[in-house]
């Protein structure tokens, strides 16, 4: 009598079968050539006796339907081009050569960008694939999430691999009450889960932002700090001088962080009681002094940090290795409107106050805390002054500090003026400190822009270096340029006659890289014609 239990029976089979008949036979098997197949009969008989011996339970509540898209159809030749976007992986070889391929992964953001703007509804077969990319990636979550829609979050709920879609859609996917239904939007409010709420907040606020913050109120006093605290960011939609006696109370928040914050949003208010407080000491520390031969501003910091400039926001402990006095007195300029400046100054413009010279080596703090101020308070004007011209000697204006601060007062400026201004530091400076700045700017580049960074490339290829420290540029040249200018860039794609003193073989990388940056616009164009749909005849 065989007493082997079946689970052993099944263990045995599996282990001949990974060892093979001829080192370890099973039970009830006779050796030979006829072994195997007499395995394979048993694994299949085992099989069937194993399925027939399972107790049934009770079955599984099933799921309801996916909630139904109603946008339009991606057309078919859209659909075909994101699957293909979606099945590309990124090369794994060591050599550093990309070649002349496009990179398929590095134009699914713009794609996706592209496909939200026409509005359309991500193939349901497809929905899968966009969101195993975007696990992997988080810059393209936002815009992966809102094409794939609906079905994204009713499948994240299905496969814990996807659950980053509920946490990254408000309210995890769940439906918010109609700002009008008042009563369930107060029961969502006063009974939700925490991203149900903010999702709530954020969509009233952007509907009606008194509304949104007289629901606030209702319950701020019994929040948690970290919960005030994202509550209160929700405010800076729609920000407005109605804002301000909440946000003058939360000046004497428990929290430090929702003091700042609320200090923040203060300060990008000019007309707010706190810009004045800041106004006036920020005004108390910078005068003109006029006994120079040349008028020179002069700087007095703050000696103290005292409670009400602290209540204003104003952070005491300065951090390591930076004075106290500088540290407060450039979170008061930062805070001041610049609105102010010229009166206090002479009745000087922005740009004849920031070209003034600044005595004992304060105008870097000064200048710096103008930037923040700038940015802060989206003032292009000052923003202007602070750039200078993009010609301007050592890479920057009178007040920039860095390439970043640069980066940031550029923010501040319409996109067509953005543009010209990076195309003129470009033509003057290269590209060896632009890439930030490109950064920046609206896709696709403006032509002049655009016309610029190919100039700039072109004359690097000539210099005969190699390619590889433009290579940041060339991958935003890839995907910002704007496709119509793949013609003019046809003669660039030849191996160029090499010079004596240029790096070996460095033309033909040359000739490499500007091949692969045609072929990429190409492509481009021929994905926004695909987004387009179909021509109708």
């Amino acid at each position: 009598m065989n007493k082997t239990s079946a689970p052993d029976v099944w263990e045995e089979l599996v282990t001949s079968a990974l060892l093979g008949t001829a080192r370890r036979t099973p039970p009830g098997v006779v050796p030979g050539s006829d072994a195997p197949t007499a395995l394979l009969d048993a694994a299949a008989v085992e099989t069937v006796r194993r399925r027939a011996g399972l107790r049934p339970t009770r079955a599984a509540e099933r799921p309801q339907p996916a909630p139904q898209d109603s946008r339009p159809a991606l057309p078919a030749a859209a659909s075909r081009r994101l699957s293909m976007l979606l099945a590309d992986r990124p090369g794994t070889g060591s050599s550093g050569r990309r070649g002349t391929a496009p990179d398929l992964m590095e134009l699914l953001p713009q794609w996706l960008s592209a496909a939200n703007a026409h509005g359309y509804a991500a193939p349901p077969h497809l929905v899968p694939a966009l969101l195993d990319a975007a696990r992997g990636r988080t810059d393209l979550r936002p815009a992966a999430l809102a094409f794939a829609g609906p079905r994204a979050t009713w499948l994240a709920r299905l496969n814990p691999d996807w659950r980053f879609a509920l946490r990254a859609t408000p309210g995890g996917g769940t439906a918010l009450p109609p700002p009008q239904d008042t009563a369930a939007v107060r029961q969502l409010w006063e009974e939700g889960l925490f991203a149900e709420r903010v999702a709530l907040l954020a969509t009233i606020r952007a509907r009606e932002a008194a509304a949104a913050r007289e629901l606030l109120a209702t319950t701020w006093a019994t929040e948690r700090a970290e919960d005030r605290l994202m509550f209160l960011d929700s405010l800076r939609t729609g920000l407005s001088a109605d804002d301000e006696p909440f946000l003058e109370q939360a000046l004497a928040d428990r929290s430090r962080n929702v003091r700042a914050t609320a200090a923040e949003l203060l300060s990008a208010l000019p007309g707010s009681a706190l810009a004045a407080r800041m106004a006036v000491r920020a005004g108390a520390c910078v005068a003109v002094d006029r006994t120079h031969a040349t008028p020179t501003i002069v700087i007095e910091a703050p000696h103290e940090c005292d409670p009400g400039m602290e209540r204003d926001g104003v952070v005491a402990k300065a951090p390591s290795g930076r004075g106290e006095r500088s540290w407060w007195f450039g979170q008061l300029v930062e805070a001041a409107p610049l609105s102010g400046w010229p009166d206090r100054l002479g009745g000087r413009t922005p740009e004849e106050i920031v070209a003034l010279p600044v005595a004992d080596d304060w105008r870097d703090e000064l200048h710096a805390a103008w930037c923040r101020a700038a940015v802060r308070q989206r003032d292009a004007r000052w923003a202007r002054a602070l750039l200078g011209v993009p010609a301007a000697p050592e890479a920057g204006g009178p007040g920039a500090v860095s390439l970043a601060e640069r980066a940031k007062l550029l923010g501040t400026l319409g996109a067509e003026e953005r543009a010209e201004w990076v195309a003129g530091f470009i033509a003057t400076h290269g590209l060896s400190e632009a890439f930030q700045l490109l950064g920046v700017c609206t896709v696709p580049w403006a032509a002049p822009l655009g016309r610029a960074v190919v100039d700039a490339l072109n004359i690097a290829r000539d210099a005969g270096s190699y390619p590889w420290s433009f290579s940041g540029v060339m991958g935003l040249a890839e995907r910002c340029l704007d496709p119509g200018e793949a013609g003019r860039l046809e003669g660039l794609m030849a191996v160029p006659d090499e010079r004596e003193d240029a790096s070996p073989g460095a033309g033909g990388y040359w000739a490499e890289a500007f091949q692969r940056l045609v072929t990429t616009l190409r492509l481009r164009g021929a994905m926004a014609e695909e987004l387009k749909g179909e021509p109708k005849g």
